[in-house]
């Protein structure tokens, strides 16, 4: 999936804390700009608007003859670059705020990675835990036709996200395709199935670009004492899709996963998880809490946990004000999105601590993403070692980019006293700039 962590509240916490995503988004964004001695003033305004935002209403007929109504949204951020691209989440707290959030981080990633899509998002307010298979399938083709010609291969293509899977994007091409008949309509969404059109590698491929970044940035030598992700204490804070693949992938690397955890709790052994155990313990009871040899420990526990790699794979909003004094680690990893609030941020680098932020850690779902598309497109079907060989290069350019640009602000504002220059600031910079260049290439219209 592309992302991957769970809607927050727009809510106040006592400690004054913004939550709500949206602020944090456009917070991020002009912290960046004030890096952006050239960039034109009506352009910000634009890079921070969404293109489009569309909410639609429908009823869907239930298992037991009931209707019900269900709201569903999709927004556009921004198509300089290209057609939009994002997920498509089915979960009871989405809202208009917390998909055009995504969308515009969805935008910045795509710049930063360079594949050539805008940031889209959307989905479906439901509970799919209480929703039967029918349902479901319902939902997705009744969502998909009132979108209608939102979408398209070349206009805003969807992808799994939370809570969806390639099953759920087959209903997505089928309902499409249905509705435009003689033509190719594989492109018009991503995370299929293989024998529909889907790629090798694409399951796994947040993970994997997790863990190229974590490995490219290490062997950039900015944290003593640690140039490579082998011997590395890791802890892993959610254990879904992403966290489970990015545990065993770091654990294949040498490095000792200490700790896991899902949304019912987290398990800790100082000697190392045994992560292929930990996945089939919770297949087979629903949790990872209760693996014999291991000790039962909360989500908070594991964010304060004496580790050198920290990395959040579920949840926005974790590493927040109240606990990031307690945070130990010497990298946190962003393999969801929007885990650390501002604030938090603001300490974390104060503290020493690298953050290797989302929009570059969690990158590699929408990099393959786009590896599929073009398949679709030339239809052509790449072996897993070319989609991982072509992986490992975006994102180990993406890497060196962001810390070129990081150590050029360090030496250029050392004397500014600017405490908001890190891997985030360095990684917005350079999405921004090359949107705005581009922008102004393709010329103001008309």
């Amino acid at each position: 999936m592309e992302n991957n962590e769970q809607p927050v509240s727009e809510t106040m916490p006592a400690n004054g804390e913004d939550l709500n995503p949206l602020h944090l988004t456009h917070a991020q964004f002009q912290r960046a700009v004030e890096f952006l001695d050239d960039i034109k003033k009506g352009i910000i305004g634009f890079l921070m608007a969404p293109k489009r935002s569309i909410s639609v209403c429908f009823p869907i007929e239930m298992d037991d003859g009931s209707v019900q109504i269900f709201h569903g949204y999709r927004v556009l951020h921004n198509r300089v670059l290209g057609p939009g691209k994002g997920g498509v989440r089915f979960h009871p707290d989405i809202d208009l705020t917390t998909v055009s959030a995504l969308a515009e981080l969805m935008t910045w990633k795509c710049s930063l990675i360079k594949v050539p899509f805008g940031g889209a998002k959307g989905g479906v307010r439901c509970n799919p835990k209480e929703l039967s298979k029918g349902e479901l399938r319902r939902i997705t083709r009744r969502f998909i036709t009132e979108l209608g010609d939102n979408i398209g291969p070349h206009t805003d293509i969807p992808a799994p996200d939370l809570y969806t899977n390639e099953q759920t994007m087959a209903w997505v091409y089928d309902t499409y395709d249905v509705m435009h008949p003689g033509k190719n309509n594989l492109p018009v969404v991503t995370g299929k199935p293989l024998d529909l059109g889907g790629s090798p590698g694409r399951y796994e491929a947040t993970a994997t670009g997790c863990l190229y970044a974590t490995q490219r940035v290490l062997s950039n030598h900015l944290i003593e004492g640690m140039e490579t992700v082998e011997g590395a204490r890791v802890a892993v804070q959610g254990f879904g899709q992403v966290g489970s693949v990015v545990a065993k992938l770091f654990q294949d690397a040498g490095a000792t996963v200490i700790a896991v955890s899902d949304s019912q709790g987290g398990i800790y052994d100082e000697d190392g998880i045994d992560v292929e155990a930990a996945e089939h313990y919770k297949r087979e009871h629903g949790s990872v809490v209760g693996l014999p040899e291991t000790k039962t420990i909360t989500n908070e526990d594991l964010l304060e946990l004496e580790c050198d790699i920290l990395i959040p794979a579920a949840l926005g909003n974790q590493i927040r004000l109240h606990n990031v004094e307690q945070v130990k680690a010497k990298l946190v990893v962003e393999a969801a999105n929007s885990p650390t609030t501002l604030e938090a941020d603001d300490v974390l680098t104060r503290k020493g601590i690298f953050v290797i932020p989302d929009i570059l850690a969690n990158a590699g779902g929408v990099t393959v993403s786009y590896f599929e598309w073009v398949q679709n497109i030339e239809n052509e079907e790449w072996d897993l070692e070319e989609v991982n060989k072509k992986l490992r290069l975006k994102m180990n350019r993406a890497a060196d980019a962001v810390i070129d640009r990081w150590r050029l602000l360090m030496k250029d504002y050392e004397d500014s006293g600017h405490d908001s220059i890190n891997l985030r600031t360095a990684a917005l910079v350079v999405a921004i700039e090359r949107v705005a260049n581009v922008t102004l290439e393709r010329g103001i219209w008309p």
